[in-house]
């Protein structure tokens, strides 16, 4: 699940397993602890507008349409899987997230205006009074 709204059946997913360089002592040379999680990002089940916001926003990462998510992190399997999710969901809910409002321009108060030429005034002024001659 990646929000409430928005959910990536397990069935969209596959993992792939290997022996990670990570910690694990003895156990690291024999137990494959490192997940490669890949989800079809083109061919999933998700609404069109978000698929298509998806795809446009992890282009950069997709292989043949799929993402890719790695973790090696932790000494056992299960964790791997579960850090591997977890990054996958968070990866997925930024890039389903709607654009955010267009700013809307203002202009500057008149207020504001005249503080900053004074304030510009001032700073000429103390500027102009260091080039006397003072000898």
């Amino acid at each position: 699940m990646v929000s409430r709204s928005l959910v990536i059946r397990g069935a969209e997913l596959s993992e792939r397993f290997s022996r990670s360089s990570g910690p694990g002592g003895q156990g690291v040379n024999t137990a494959d602890t490192r997940v490669e999680l890949l989800w079809d990002a083109a061919g999933t089940a998700l609404p069109d507008h978000v698929r298509r916001r998806v795809l446009d926003r992890l282009a950069d990462r997709l292989v043949d349409g799929s993402v890719v998510v790695v973790a090696s992190e932790h000494r056992t399997q299960l964790a791997n899987r579960r850090a591997a999710r977890e990054r996958l969901a968070a990866l997925v809910r930024e890039a389903a997230a709607p654009p955010p409002a267009a700013r809307r321009a203002t202009r500057p108060t008149r207020g504001s205006q005249r503080r900053r030429l004074d304030a510009k005034k001032r700073r000429g002024d103390v500027k102009r009074g260091r080039s006397g001659d003072w000898s």
